[in-house]
Order: C-alpha cells, then sequence, then structure tokens
C-alpha cells in the first residue's frame, strides 16, 4: 500500500479545524510499518497526540495501560480476532472510537465491526485526504458528545434548565432572558414555530420561579368548548353549565402560585379573551353562574405558533390582551436557524433512548451531515420523532440514512445531486439555447445504487453503508426499479478495485 503523505503546510487548513481535539490520544495498530508512520504523521499534523502498535498485544497493552480516545485498528493485524478485540475494547472503553482499517477482501469483517460499535470504516489503499477527513469526523463527534456531556453538567446546576438543549448564541441568549423572567410574577408571551418547545420554556420558567413546586397547568385553548374553557379557567358554581353537579374552582384561582399555560392563546374565543384580560388587570375572575369575585393565584404564560402581532391585524386577538401579555416576550428560534445545536440535541435524546432501552445508539456521519442540512419543519418534536423511529428501524448500534425518514433521505439526496449538478461560480457554462432535458430523481437514485455496486463487485452491504441507507432498504429500491440478479452480476463484473 502507497500512501504520498503531505508536509505540515498542505495540512493547515486541516489542522484549523482540528484544533478543538484537545489533543485526543490516536493508537495506530497496523503490521504494515510504513502504513503506520504514515498514519501517525497524518494524525499529529492534525493535533492528535499519537502512539503506534505493530501487534494485537501491543495494541491490548497500550489500551490497558493509558487513555487513548481514538484507535486505527488494521483487520489485518488482528489476525482473525477482531471481533473479540472490539468487544473486549467496547468493554474496557465504551467511550472509545474505533475506526477500522481493510481491504477489499475482508468488507465482510469491516462490516460486522462496524455493527459492533466501529466509529469509522476505511477500505485499503486510501488517500491521505480520505484517512484526515474520517479522523476530523471523529474529533468533531466526539467534540459534540463531550460538548453535550459538558451542557448536560452545567444545566443540572439550573434545575429549571436542565431539559433545554442548545449552545447557539440564540439558545444562549434565550436561557439569559428564562433566568430573569422566572423570578418575576409578571405575564410572558412565548412564540415560535410548531415542535419548538415553547411549553419546556414555560415549564423551565415555573420551575425556576418563586413557587416551583406548586402544579404547573398546560391548556390548550384550540382543543375545548368555549363553555369548558370558560368553566376550567375560571371555575363555575354548581347547577350553572350542563353537568356542573357541583362547584369547581378555575384553574386560574385553584393552586397558590402555581402556573398556568394558555397554548395557542390566539385560539381563544374573544369573548374570553376579555374576561382573561380583567383577570390579568384586576387580579381576580369571577366563576361562571357567581356572584362575587375570586382571587387569581396563578401566574400566567401564554403562547403562540402564529405571530401574534398578524393576529391582532387580522382581529383574532384582541390588541389590549396582546400588549397586556406582552410585557415579556420570548421567541424560540426554529431548528433550520440554530444547526449547530443538531448533534447536541441527537446526542441528547440517542442518551435519553439510551436509558430507556439500555442500548447505545451513535449516529454515522452521512445521517448527521442529513440531519443538520435538513429544515426540520417540525422542529425538536420531528427530529426527536425522527431518531426513536431510526433507533427502532436500525439493526446495528449505527444508524444510517435509511434509517431516518424518507422526507430526509430524499431532502439529502436533492441536495446531493444538487451541489454535484451545479457548477461552481468560476465556471459557469455559457448560456445555450438548446437546454438539457431534466433527469428524473428516481433514475438519479438508481444510477448511484448502480455505480456504488459496480465500483464494489456487488457487495450490497457495503454499497448501502457507502450510499448512507439501510440494506433492507436497498434491497426494497432494487425490487422498486426492476434490477435483477442479472443485470447486478453485468455491473458488478465492470467493477473496479478501491
Amino acid at each position: 500500500m502507497t500512501i504520498t503523505v503531505p508536509n505540515l503546510a498542505s495540512l493547515e487548513a486541516g489542522s484549523r479545524s482540528a484544533e478543538g481535539t484537545g489533543r485526543l490520544h490516536l493508537l495506530v495498530a497496523d503490521t504494515d510499518s510504513a502504513v503506520r508512520e504514515a498514519c501517525c504523521q497524518i494524525a499529529a499534523d492534525l493535533g492528535f497526540a499519537v502512539q503506534q502498535a505493530a501487534t494485537v498485544a501491543a495494541a491490548r497493552a497500550l489500551l490497558r495501560g493509558r487513555a487513548i480516545d481514538v484507535l486505527l485498528l488494521d483487520l489485518r493485524a488482528a489476525a482473525g480476532e477482531e471481533m473479540d478485540l472490539l468487544d473486549e475494547i467496547m468493554t474496557l472503553d465504551p467511550e472509545l472510537s474505533v475506526v477500522v482499517m481493510s481491504a477489499h477482501a475482508s468488507v465482510p469483517s469491516a462490516v460486522e465491526s462496524m455493527r459492533i460499535g466501529a466509529a469509522d470504516y476505511l477500505s485499503k489503499p486510501f488517500a491521505w485526504e480520505e484517512l484526515a477527513g474520517v479522523l476530523e469526523r471523529v474529533a468533531e463527534r466526539r467534540s459534540a458528545a463531550g460538548a453535550s456531556r459538558e451542557l448536560r453538567e452545567r444545566l443540572r446546576s439550573q434545575p429549571g434548565l436542565g431539559n433545554l438543549i442548545g449552545r447557539s448564541p440564540e439558545m444562549e441568549k434565550l436561557y439569559r432572558i428564562v433566568a430573569k423572567v422566572a423570578n418575576s410574577s409578571h405575564p410572558v408571551l412565548i412564540m415560535g414555530e410548531s415542535g419548538v418547545g415553547k411549553e419546556l420554556i414555560a415549564r423551565s420558567i415555573h420551575a425556576n420561579g418563586l413557587h416551583p413546586s406548586s402544579p404547573f397547568v398546560p391548556v390548550d385553548c384550540g382543543s375545548l368548548a368555549p363553555a369548558l374553557i370558560e368553566s376550567e379557567l375560571f371555575g363555575c358554581v354548581k347547577g350553572a353549565v350542563k353537568g356542573a353537579a357541583r362547584s369547581k374552582s378555575g384553574l386560574l384561582t385553584a393552586s397558590e402560585g402555581g402556573t398556568v399555560l394558555l397554548d395557542e392563546i390566539g385560539e381563544l374565543p374573544l369573548e374570553l379573551q376579555a374576561k382573561l384580560l380583567r383577570a390579568l388587570q384586576e387580579r381576580e375572575v369571577q366563576p361562571v353562574g357567581a356572584t362575587q369575585r375570586v382571587p387569581v393565584k396563578v401566574r400566567i404564560l401564554a403562547a403562540s405558533s402564529i405571530d401574534p402581532a398578524q393576529m391582532v391585524e387580522s382581529g383574532r386577538l384582541r390588541k389590549d390582551l396582546y400588549y397586556r401579555l406582552n410585557v415579556v416576550n420570548l421567541r424560540i428560534p426554529p431548528l433550520r436557524e440554530r444547526p449547530t445545536d443538531i448533534p447536541l440535541l441527537a446526542a441528547s435524546f440517542l442518551d435519553r433512548i439510551a436509558r430507556e432501552t439500555g442500548v447505545t445508539y451513535s449516529l454515522g456521519d452521512e445521517t448527521l451531515r442529513a440531519m443538520t442540512a435538513y429544515d426540520w419543519p417540525g422542529n425538536v418534536s420531528e427530529m426527536e420523532n425522527a431518531l426513536e423511529r431510526a433507533c427502532t428501524l436500525s439493526s446495528g448500534p449505527v444508524l444510517h440514512l435509511g434509517d431516518l425518514p424518507t422526507q430526509l433521505q430524499n431532502a439529502h439526496l436533492a441536495e446531493r445531486r444538487g451541489a454535484h449538478l451545479t457548477p461552481s461560480a468560476d465556471r459557469l457554462p455559457a448560456p445555450s439555447s438548446e437546454e438539457e432535458p431534466v433527469v428524473p430523481l428516481v433514475e438519479m437514485e438508481k444510477q448511484a445504487i448502480l455505480d456504488a455496486l459496480r465500483k464494489l463487485g456487488g457487495d450490497k452491504i457495503l454499497a448501502a453503508r457507502l450510499l448512507g441507507i439501510g440494506k433492507t432498504t436497498l434491497y426494497r429500491k432494487l425490487k422498486e426499479y426492476g434490477i435483477d440478479n442479472s443485470e447486478l452480476e453485468q455491473h458488478a463484473s465492470q467493477g473496479v478495485a478501491l
């Protein structure tokens, strides 16, 4: 195997991107001394502290004797005991990132090692750029996981913020405002698209407030009939409404020091908006059918997925109520505006799933790239559901692109095709009077699958992994496209060595 090793100057850009590795310790285990030395030099140039081992026994000794963050393991060096070694490594240090190196002949072993828990895979021979890219991705994943743990530890000292995840400037600003408004009794208007976590913010305000042990009650203003909303909020006397066999205290008066979240405030009928405005102004309400007023004993928070100012313009929300609720307003940014928080959120969700199921999952590189580039119209809720689905369907501890919902796979494929077909600005083609026909997305996908199978000699398992889809998904697509075994053999016969 021949690897051309660049000098430090040619790796300067890569070194800058790996500055955040914090001198991760890397061990190279390979029987080939030339490959070992080359890998060590590339890793050192990227900022890793490197060591090397020529045998499995030497690697075991180093792994037991000191903290190693990343292991580059050649399957040939393991000489048939690679799976036992991987099991032993994962037992000794589950957080160790293992990158498997293998010749094409041992592809099945490499795939099996990925299922056991290896972080990445390199097929020999490989260029230095491939190794540098893999090491940088591993460092980025470890950095994101470490940041997630650090964030959780930091938030544990702020109980009410413990379930809020994000280190983007937008979220840090939101944390500061939440901490300030929590200790007041003023109304707060929480704005944000569906799925961004408005109720979570409201719960954090309550948990950091003056009475965190008092009840927190969310009320969906759009899900109850007007008569029920009125009696639920303000209370009613016996016989005042149909079915009221006894007097009932309203949510605004029942719990001393509690918090009521009026979700989707714009769905509240206008006549009840007027009554709510009086409750906010006078701190008392009149239950349905009562002649006496009762003091309001709770803090009122309101939330809306539609801009309240627009609802005022359309007449759905009273202007005076809007001004009264808008003493403090919090806007939660949608997930597409803070993509740097996606790895942290993913790590948090996978951590929760691991606690619930006892199975630890991680994201493949292509999966994380697809998730970071996706717009997430359903925001954090959609992302959590997508990861739960992926963990349910995954055949191993690494979540591949094919485990994600179809809309993410299609969006990622379209983006990749768009990036491939769009020329760079410095080589834009001259306008032509003859337009090329548009190739259907399905045909592009079919061709990508056939090209991968051709290059890999027909290896479907490795093709699925490199394409970022699950094995089952690949078989299904082959069937959908009507690609039979004879056609596969024809393409495989044209394969080239990687």
